[in-house]
């Protein structure tokens, strides 16, 4: 991941469970969403009208970072560091 430019100044957690979901709805017409639901609260990612460069750069970057996501969680469930294995 790179650097921050700015300070955070507030952090939201939500944390998965059997509640969480992820769903990508292409629509045709319209901007792109993907939601990201954890039971009663759920997150929309869209861009801001037509789709630019910057979106597509953010979209390939939030799909390698969740891969890594991904991967984390795996060698986590399987408790070996190169993520084969069988779970407990």
């Amino acid at each position: 991941m790179t650097r921050r430019r700015t300070p955070r100044n507030s952090v939201i957690r939500l944390t998965t469970g059997n509640a969480a979901r992820t769903l990508n709805h292409p629509l045709a017409r319209r901007e792109p969403v993907l939601a990201l639901d954890f039971g009663a609260t759920s997150v929309l990612v869209t861009t801001n009208g037509p789709v630019t460069a910057d979106d597509l750069k953010f979209a390939r970057q939030l799909a390698r970072e969740a891969h890594r996501f991904a991967r984390s969680v795996e060698r986590s469930f399987y408790g070996l560091p190169d993520g084969q294995g069988v779970a407990a």
